[in-house]
């Protein structure tokens, strides 16, 4: 027994590490799910590996009052029921934690930590000693720890139980097992260990209105808002839950209310390069049209997204990324597909890029995707990650003014042409770069013109004379540079005192990053920051980093690949721009970022800051 055990009422992190295919994701769900239903705001992160079954998983739930979302780093208690993974889950436990294991078989001593609380339940005792079908015995003893867990936290019994009602509604028999196994578990806490232990779960009132609700479904949704009508994909991790959940939604919301007939295609092509084809194609058509993909997929897509860039043909990408390169590891979250996006395919190419935080904003950002696409007619790209997009999250509400029409950018009609308005498919008639286009068939004589991935001049006819090249590749630069005022600007946030320091995140980093600002204040670190939402970069973001001597770079991968971006698009001296790296595959947690800021903070307190420049 530790001489200082930790004490904290809703405000801990638990970890659950497991087995994959035990079924032990459902309960640990409802674990989080309980304490959410009490009023207090949760952040859990599934982190599993990418076979089927028998490899490690774990589940890491942050409970805190004070609504951090991000990942904060440590463990105050760890549930540990895979013993592949014992040493390293115990070795992981903040000093004074508590480790809740299964007693059944005797461990040594040796297996143990002297500064941590052990809390023991004979898990396979209780759960053979009332089930003989081998699968109830794997899936109750998960309900068991979690009754003896809901015990030791003094958690409110009441609230599973009603959860486990919602999910086996109409399935009796069900109902009725699981909350018997739930209380096996409690009861025998409750009569032989010492409990509550020092963390506890207080009912309180810090949800609001707030929804828990996974990335990749908001995102399906807003491109449902968003008008999609076409999606075609190939199953690739972590991104096929978009493509499923946007299926979902167009089934409730996409069907006509008279004929009951779909209003939408989804397609799963045979691999990525038919499903970005027939988004092309679509595009083309006129339809509003999406490819979900991950970072592979991405590769495999790259000559069509040329076509798109180059033909000028609206689309839409929903990249969830993971960690790479090749298939790196396909279960693990990075930001680590920027620069492959960014600048997809060969020759000179820049691409739009969108930097959702969290499911609310991806669910925005979804549907502007679509507006951009065809403003813009190019392909935009929005930037989930796995963390995002397989993970719940709590975000505000998400609101959509039912008055929006869509933006259909610079489209011809058949009377302009009649009007005898002047139709070249690539020429630029107000200076912004962006031409007007025709749908197919909009007019029996007038307004055709040829799709090509070749050169052209401006009213699309084949050249590969180097001036009309030269004069469609600086016009397309041009429409580059509108993008910068259409994209979602970056948001700034002042220290509370003056600073010549910054920082610069996005993206998925952004819980942890508001976390750890208010970490560095208490040790009297101050830090202007200032969160990218999008490439092209505002003007907006040049001007931060030249009022600043030092600006961190906070991302989720190993070659700094935003900063990168920042200097080559900015022509900054990378010197100034500190780079703050995480990519080991796991969320960037807050006390990681605090840590590094930190220590470079205290470098400079004693190293002239003119031998830290040169």
């Amino acid at each position: 027994m530790p001489a200082n055990p930790i004490s904290s009422v809703n405000d801990f992190v638990i970890r659950f590490a497991n087995v994959n295919g035990s079924g032990s994701a459902s309960a640990n769900e409802l674990f989080a799910r309980s304490i959410l239903r009490m009023g207090i705001p949760v952040s859990p992160r599934n982190i599993f590996p990418s076979n089927i079954q028998g490899l490690p998983t774990w589940y890491e739930v942050r409970v805190t009052e004070a609504g951090y979302l991000g990942a904060r780093g440590g463990v105050d208690m760890m549930v540990a029921m895979n013993p592949q993974t014992w040493d390293k889950d115990i070795a992981s436990i903040e000093p004074g934690g508590y480790l809740f294991y299964d007693s059944t078989k005797p461990m040594p001593a040796s297996k143990f930590r002297e500064d941590i609380t052990v809390l023991g339940v004979p898990l396979t005792a209780i759960t053979n000693s009332t089930y003989t079908d081998p699968r109830q015995r794997q899936l109750f003893k998960n309900i068991i720890y979690l009754g003896a867990l809901s015990a030791m936290l003094d958690m409110d019994a009441k609230a599973i139980e009603a959860l486990i009602g919602e999910q086996y509604k109409g399935k009796e028999k069900l109902l009725s097992s699981n909350v018997h196994a739930l209380h096996l578990g409690r009861d025998w806490a409750l009569s032989n260990l010492k409990v509550p232990i020092g963390l506890r779960v207080q009912k309180a009132d810090k949800v609001g209105d707030r929804i828990f609700v996974e990335g990749n479904s908001a995102a399906a949704l807003g491109a449902v808002y968003g008008g999609a009508t076409v999606c075609a994909w190939y199953p690739i991790t972590p991104s096929s839950s978009l493509a499923e959940a946007f299926t979902n939604h167009c089934k409730r919301l996409r069907h006509d209310a008279e004929t009951k007939k779909a209003k939408y295609a989804i397609v799963q092509g045979e691999d990525e390069l038919a499903s970005i084809g027939i988004v092309v194609g679509a595009g083309w058509n006129g339809a509003r049209a999406f490819t979900t993909t991950s970072g592979p997929g991405v590769s495999l897509m790259t000559e069509f997204i040329g076509l798109s860039y180059f033909a000028e043909i609206p689309a839409v990408i929903f990249n969830v990324q993971r960690a790479g390169p090749s298939t790196g590891m396909p279960t693990r979250t990075q930001q680590c597909d920027l620069i492959s996006c960014a600048y997809a395919s060969h020759g000179d190419t820049k691409h739009v890029l969108l930097f959702p935080e969290d499911p609310a904003e991806g669910f925005e950002m979804a549907a502007q995707c679509f507006d951009l696409a065809e403003r813009l007619q190019t392909m935009i790209f929005l930037m989930l990650d796995l963390d995002i997009g397989m993970n719940h999250r709590l975000c505000r509400p998400f609101k959509w003014d039912e008055s929006k029409a869509y933006d259909r950018g610079k489209v011809m009609t058949a009377e302009m042409l009649d009007d005898g308005r002047d139709f070249g498919r690539y020429l630029d008639v107000d200076g912004d770069g962006i031409p007007f286009r025709t749908y197919p068939g909009t007019h029996p004589t007038k307004g055709s013109f040829f799709t090509r991935g070749t050169s052209r001049d401006r009213y699309a006819r084949y050249t590969e004379e180097g001036p009309a090249y030269q004069d469609n590749m600086q016009r397309l630069l041009r429409k580059f540079e509108t993008a910068k005022d259409m994209v979602p600007r970056p948001l700034q946030a002042n220290a509370a005192k003056q600073t010549k320091y910054g920082v610069i995140y996005y993206g998925s980093t952004s819980p942890a990053m508001d976390e750890a600002i208010g970490m560095l204040e208490a040790h009297g670190h101050q830090l202007d920051r200032l969160r990218i939402r999008a490439f092209p970069f505002h003007s907006s973001v040049a001007s931060f980093i030249a009022n600043h001597d030092f600006v961190y770079v906070v991302e989720q991968n190993r070659d700094a690949q935003l900063r990168s971006m920042i200097v080559n698009e900015n022509d900054i001296d990378p010197i100034r721009l500190v780079p703050i790296l995480h990519y080991d595959g796991t969320p960037i947690t807050a006390r990681f970022i605090a840590k590094a800021i930190g220590d470079h903070q205290d470098q400079l307190k004693v190293t002239p800051l003119r031998k830290v420049v040169s």
